[in-house]
C-alpha cells in the first residue's frame, strides 16, 4: 500500500471518529432537567433506541456504499494498467521504419 493511500485511509478514519463522537455526545444524559416525569423518561428511552437504530442503518449504508466505490475504483485502476500494458507491447511501425527493421 502506498503512502498516499495510507494517508487517505488515516484521514478517513479520523473523520469517521470525529463524526461518531459528535453522535455519542448527542446521546449523553442531560441531568440539568431534573423535573421530568417518568412518562417523559420512558418516551426518551424509546426515542434514543430509535435514534441508535437509524444511525446503525445509516452507518451500514455508508459502509456498503464505500465498499462498492472501492471495488469500482479497483476495476478502473486495473483497466488503466491493462491499457498501459497493451500500449507498451503494441507494434509501432514508425519505430521499425526508423531503425531499418521493416521488411
Amino acid at each position: 500500500m502506498s503512502d498516499n493511500s495510507r494517508s487517505r485511509s488515516l484521514h478517513f478514519l479520523l473523520l469517521f471518529a470525529s463524526v461518531s463522537l459528535q453522535f455519542i455526545s448527542g446521546f449523553s444524559d442531560d441531568s440539568t432537567n431534573s423535573k421530568t416525569s417518568s412518562k417523559t423518561k420512558s418516551n426518551g428511552n424509546s426515542n434514543v433506541g430509535t435514534k441508535v437504530v437509524i444511525i446503525l442503518i445509516g452507518l451500514a449504508a455508508v459502509g456498503l456504499f464505500s465498499f462498492f466505490l472501492f471495488k469500482a475504483w479497483q476495476k478502473r485502476k486495473r483497466d488503466e494498467q491493462y491499457a498501459r500494458l497493451l500500449k507498451l507491447f503494441e507494434e509501432d511501425g514508425d519505430l521499425e521504419a526508423e531503425l531499418g527493421l521493416h521488411d
